[in-house]
């Protein structure tokens, strides 16, 4: 496998140099921002190309670490050259590889969409950090197994989708990630109205953070699940919608509440919710 990149970003350094550690033979890298590529081909120990057509002709696989709304108008530009046999490979999690490649069985080549589920915070450091990694793979089916095959021997978890189920997966990934930064935000918002700075509130929730955290992935959601909800605390939960200055915000309280609720009856099915259904789903007033 001889893998080329188009982008040098912080996705195109880090793969390149855990593929190249590896003993991956990374051809190397074009970028429009040239220094960019000359940068990460140095980190590599790969090649700067000036041209696409030059990576094209040097690379079986080539793995498109542009952003995500660059990505169809890179593979465009691409089909203008001969990419007969090529694999393209983009590493967005909401696009499909077909989405991303319309046609591409017409040009004799195949396309991949191959997502990390990986933080990429530094072009030089995160790289270091992906060992153990889970990758989420579609695509032509000519070469699917063999990609996987591929990530897992080089230490990574590869999970094969459906393309029809891509969003519902990167929603899925959002879930955990990203919208875990909005509840952060809310509770340091909550605090400083309780006189608590803003690095205090962060210092202040850490530990609870991190255990919480821990448990779950310890022990799985259900089995973690602690609090006003999971006890079915009716007054707890009816004092917590009093705190908020906004409707928006009791919503969000009432919408994460409400798939709590699931997960609690889950937890401890003998347990009646039913009030406090109420409260959430149908009190509005309250």
């Amino acid at each position: 496998m001889r893998i080329g990149f188009i982008g040098a970003g912080k996705t195109g350094f880090s793969l390149g140099k855990y593929f190249a550690d590896a003993g991956v033979t990374v051809t190397g890298y074009y970028s429009l921002h040239e220094d960019s590529a000359r940068a990460a081909a140095e980190f590599t120990g790969s090649r700067h190309y000036c041209t696409v057509d030059e990576l094209l002709k040097e690379s079986g696989a080539v793995f498109l670490t542009v952003p995500d709304g660059a990505i169809s108008s890179v593979y465009s530009e691409l089909t203008n050259y001969d990419i007969t046999g090529r694999q393209l490979c983009h590493c967005s999690g909401a696009m499909t590889a077909a989405e991303a490649f319309p046609g591409i069985r017409r040009h004799g080549a195949y396309g991949y969409s191959i997502h990390p589920l990986f933080p990429f915070g530094s072009r030089s450091m995160s790289y270091g950090k992906m060992a153990g990694a889970f990758f989420c793979i579609e695509g032509d089916s000519e070469h699917l197994g063999e990609w996987r095959s591929f990530l897992e021997r080089l230490g990574f978890h590869a999970q094969i989708i459906d393309g029809a189920k891509k969003a519902r997966y990167h929603a899925a990934c959002a879930m955990a990630s990203n919208l875990v930064c909005a509840l952060v935000a809310e509770s340091v918002e909550l605090l400083t109205e309780c006189g608590f700075t803003s690095e205090a509130a962060m210092s202040a929730l850490a530990p609870l953070i991190r255990q919480n955290t821990e448990s779950i992935l310890q022990y799985g959601p259900t089995a973690a699940l602690t609090g006003a909800v999971e006890r079915c605390d009716t007054e707890t939960v009816k004092k917590h919608l009093n705190c908020f200055a906004t409707e928006t915000e009791r919503e969000l309280y009432r919408a994460v509440s409400e798939k709590l609720l699931d997960v609690a009856k889950e937890k401890d099915p003998h347990t009646d919710y039913s009030e406090l259904e109420k409260i959430l789903t149908g009190g509005r007033s309250q």
